[in-house]
């Protein structure tokens, strides 16, 4: 997998003509409306059999090749480098892709075992129709190593949309969490219709993980959080029903989203906490929380002071830090998730919060502001298809901030209104994903489904091996 960034005076068949792609896998992979309309700057994922690595600082040829499970020959002879000594960092290279010809009597599970890969993505790189009719003699393309994550991802559609939603992309989650149960002050909680939702992740492999959480769009919580916080007897009440639920309908772990909680009730939640985890471990249940952006222990703010990042990390199986909503639907236009602001947040939820405990949050929805911002006008926001989609309607190149490493485009409505644009593509997921890579984190989660954004399931699947619980 590659991606291309188009270039003016670029055309589909040029490019297809470049990678040795046909233009329909070019337009299937990337959901094109339109494949004559083009825009500047708009990346495209490119699915070649092959894919290129950028050196970084410190590696070496070995260490790449043994990352990727080839040898430092073969990349070598592909790149046609003379001088192996001679690398150095942001240098592309191709990453020659493994063969294997199938011997009588193989089949394609213990191909896949040989290589330490699995029979889906032998399947989908060699895009075979039938897996039983593979013959002795065929070449077949072995998928590069990838590590191996885990994914999550949030739905605020309930019902038979939210199940639809799990279906589309359940290949690619190993969690699916419905949001969510609303907590009332006497330990309650609203219902929500997500019997589909379950039934649909569990015909998925995808572990279904309850929601609770205590604000709503109308009330922060605050009030609310200490209500129940200050309770024992409500905490208990609480957590007998959550466990209801979680037997009744099929849930395996639960997520707390405790949020604007008052700074003076942080060791109380602390404490809620560790009640939650002796209650639901021995049942079997895991236990995760979402956790607001915190980039030191001693922020302020009613969203970050309560959040505790060492006792969560201690005490919980597993964090989600919410990594998203810079660029705020309320606020002034800017990236929504810029990955130099995601690094600061990363650099201290590491030291404090074990890697495998941690999951990056990506948000994968765009928005729309009108400008100039006036402050309370509310952006508009949809889905990065709909982002390209206006972007090619009103002819505007695509930019894109090399340091927020995120797209965006600005244009004029026909009411002569300026618009700013910011969402994410090709090159902002595949940052995140190597993100990710870098920090040695157990996952990510999406917030939330139900935009459809194509290119990044692509490269998911690409960058890594799902871990399926189930």
């Amino acid at each position: 997998m590659q991606i291309h960034t188009v270039q003016r005076g670029e055309t589909l068949w040029g490019i297809s003509q470049r990678y040795g792609v046909s233009i329909h896998n070019i337009v299937t992979a990337n959901q094109l409306e339109d494949p004559n309309k083009l825009i500047v700057g708009l990346a495209l994922v490119i699915p070649t059999r092959y894919r290129t690595h950028t050196v970084r600082s410190g590696e070496n040829l070995w260490m790449i090749a043994q990352r990727y499970g080839t040898t430092v020959q073969a990349i070598l002879e592909v790149n046609q480098i003379m001088d192996p000594s001679q690398i150095y960092p942001g240098m592309v290279f191709v990453i020659p892709a493994r063969t294997h010809t199938v011997q009588p009597g193989e089949s394609l599970w213990q191909i896949a075992q040989r290589y330490s890969t699995t029979v889906q993505e032998i399947i989908s790189t060699n895009q075979i129709q039938n897996p039983n009719l593979i013959f002795p003699g065929t070449v077949l393309t072995i998928p590069h190593r990838k590590p191996v994550t885990e994914v999550n991802a949030y739905t605020i559609n309930t019902g038979e949309q939210g199940a639809r939603e799990i279906q589309e992309v359940g290949r690619y989650l190993t969690y699916s969490s419905p949001f969510a149960y609303i907590m009332k002050e006497d330990g309650s909680l609203t219902a929500i219709n997500d019997t589909p939702i379950i039934q649909t992740s569990l015909a998925e492999r995808v572990s279904p993980m309850m929601c609770i959480t205590n604000f709503t769009y109308r009330d922060p919580g605050s009030r609310l959080a200490r209500t129940i916080l200050s309770s024992t007897e409500i905490q208990d009440q609480l957590l007998t029903n959550i466990l209801n639920i979680m037997r009744d309908k099929g849930y395996q772990g639960l997520n707390v989203d405790f949020e604007n909680v008052y700074p003076e009730d942080r060791e109380l939640y602390n404490q809620f906490l560790q009640r939650t985890v002796d209650r639901l471990h021995p049942e079997g249940y895991y236990v995760s929380t979402a956790l607001a952006p915190k980039t030191s222990g001693e922020q302020k703010g009613l969203l970050y002071e309560a959040h505790d990042y060492p006792a969560h990390g201690r005490i919980v199986d597993f964090v989600v830090l919410m990594t998203y909503e810079w660029g705020y639907r309320l606020g002034p236009p800017q990236a929504i998730s810029p990955l130099n602001q995601i690094r600061r947040v990363l650099d201290y939820a590491v030291s404090v919060i074990p890697r495998n405990k941690i999951f990056f949050g990506f948000q994968i929805y765009a928005r729309d502001w009108l400008t100039p911002h006036v402050q309370g006008q509310e952006a508009e926001t949809f889905s990065q298809q709909e982002a390209i989609r206006r972007a090619i309607q009103y002819g505007a190149a695509i930019q894109y901030d090399p340091v927020a490493q995120s797209p965006f485009f600005r244009y004029t409505d026909a009411q002569g209104r300026g618009h700013e644009v910011w969402f994410e593509d090709a090159r902002s997921a595949q940052a995140k994903f190597d993100t990710v890579k870098v920090y040695g984190l157990r996952g990510t989660s999406y917030w939330v489904l139900g935009y459809p954004y194509p290119q990044n399931w692509l490269l998911l699947e690409d960058n890594f091996t799902i871990r399926k619980i189930i």
